[in-house]
């Protein structure tokens, strides 16, 4: 049973996702909220596997929801569910320990992908979020930092997979191994990066240049 929380302002919004969510096997939806003001305390009560966080919304916004979440449950994990694509959201919605970054109009089915793949530490990103995120650090940095951080040849497969967005299944049928043996790379790639998620993994990768697109 995957347990999930909302957090969204918007009623007809936070209606349909309900819907979605709970018209599949195995989700169980267990909150859903306008604002993040009481986020810690509720995710102390509800301890959810997976939230899904908005950004804009009243009294206290996402990106301070999300840092909220993970300095009391950080084993939750945090898809950003939103309308922006601007950089700087972006980048403090991963900087606040976001574990994925989705826009709204997601179709229902990469969603729910997005959700399963969360709790076996998989990150998902939008389509074209990856590259904003890599055009945004080429445009504070032109310096090609050398520095793979011990990776072996495999990790670095594993991680410019990961920053393509590949699920773990994918990195899997692509390397043609086991999931087991990619999230045993996974771990180590964590180690080695000293970073605790995959969407932390992807921005490190991008702005030390470790992985370029």
């Amino acid at each position: 049973m995957i347990k999930i929380c909302v957090y969204e302002d918007r009623s007809v919004m936070r209606e349909s996702l309900k819907l979605l969510l709970e018209s599949v096997p195995n989700f169980k939806v267990l909150g859903m909220f306008p604002n993040c003001k009481k986020a810690d305390t509720q995710i102390l009560e509800l301890c959810p596997d997976v939230v899904l966080m908005d950004i804009d919304m009243p009294e206290v916004n996402g990106i301070e929801g999300v840092k909220r979440i993970k300095n009391v449950r950080p084993e939750t994990q945090i898809i950003m569910l939103t309308v922006f694509e601007d950089d700087d959201k972006i980048f403090d919605a991963i900087k606040a320990g976001a574990d994925g970054y989705l826009l709204k109009n997601t179709i229902p089915s990469d969603l729910i992908n997005a959700i399963i793949n969360a709790t076996s530490g998989g990150s998902s990103i939008s389509p074209g979020i990856a590259s904003k995120v890599l055009n945004a650090f080429r445009a504070i940095s032109n310096t090609k930092i050398k520095n793979n951080f011990d990776l072996s040849k495999r990790e670095q497969e594993v991680l410019e997979a990961l920053v393509k967005g590949f699920t773990y299944k994918k990195i899997a049928e692509t390397s043609f191994v086991s999931v087991d043996t990619v999230r045993s790379h996974i771990k180590n790639i964590y180690l080695k990066l000293q970073v605790n998620s995959a969407t932390e993994a992807v921005s490190k990768a991008l702005k030390l240049k470790i992985v370029e697109l």
